[in-house]
């Protein structure tokens, strides 16, 4: 399974907030054998997201979309994914129905909030999301995600999109493992046995240098038989070392 990730918002552009999110999914979806192959940062900007969207679309097995899901004019994810799909976007009743519960609750919790900032809640576009499209709704989350053809939209705040994530993980699937081994060995010293691994199995190869005494790590990704021979073929040719204790060093 080939996989494309879009992290939205001006904010991720500008430094001010770090791009978690795309660490995180990326983590995830290894560990279920499923290979992410395009991580794109881009603006709040409909035609952008749209365009992008659109192209990851037709060219992957699934798109994940975070970011611009809430109800400020910069939010602009939503219709931009459903003019990707050439969709127009529709009011979710059951969704609507559970939004309206959640501002209730929450202006019967904190009454004092409610009423200095005259919360004033479009539900309808709140609850909009593209036709045909799976409504994705969590506790988390005040509006919802959605999964509309082969795109999955979460929310941008970490914790929310968590949740979300959890109600489809089981819908990403790939047979892709990984394997990783530690040498004392230069990383400019084995470009003759990376060569040869990549030469001679299909696999992915990544090699990342030490610094000091933490060693070189080599990493072989692929299909689970043509990692294990792979990794067989390297072991023999390669002097293997323990790996650094967790937080020694960038390994």
């Amino acid at each position: 399974m080939d996989v494309a990730l879009v992290t939205v918002g001006d904010e991720l552009l500008a430094g001010d907030t770090e791009n978690t999110n795309a660490t995180w999914l990326c983590r995830r979806l290894a560990e279920r054998g499923v290979t992410v192959t395009r991580v794109l940062t881009i603006p709040d900007d409909r035609a952008v997201i749209a365009d992008s969207v659109r192209e990851f679309s037709r060219a992957f097995d699934a798109v994940i979309v975070t970011g611009g899901l809430g109800g400020t004019p910069d939010d602009v994810t939503k219709v931009a994914v459903a003019d990707a799909l050439d969709r127009e976007l529709a009011v979710a009743a059951d969704v609507r129905e559970g939004i309206v519960e959640k501002a209730q609750a929450y202006a019967e919790q904190y009454p004092d909030l409610a009423d200095a900032y005259d919360l004033d809640v479009d539900f309808d576009a709140q609850a909009s999301i593209p036709e045909e499209a799976r409504p994705l709704v969590t506790e988390e989350s005040f509006g919802p995600g959605f999964v509309a053809a082969n795109v999955y939209a979460f929310p941008g705040i970490p914790d929310e999109l968590y949740a979300m994530f959890e109600l489809v993980e089981s819908e990403f699937d790939g047979r892709v493992v990984s394997e990783t081994l530690h040498t004392p060995a230069p990383e400019g010293a084995l470009n003759d046995r990376l060569t040869g691994v990549r030469e001679r199995f299909d696999v992915a190869v990544g090699s990342y240098p030490g610094k000091g005494r933490i060693p070189t790590r080599i990493k072989l990704s692929g299909d689970p038989e043509a990692v294990s021979e792979a990794m067989a073929w390297l072991r023999d040719r390669v002097d293997v070392t323990d790996p650094p204790a967790t937080g020694s060093g960038p390994n």
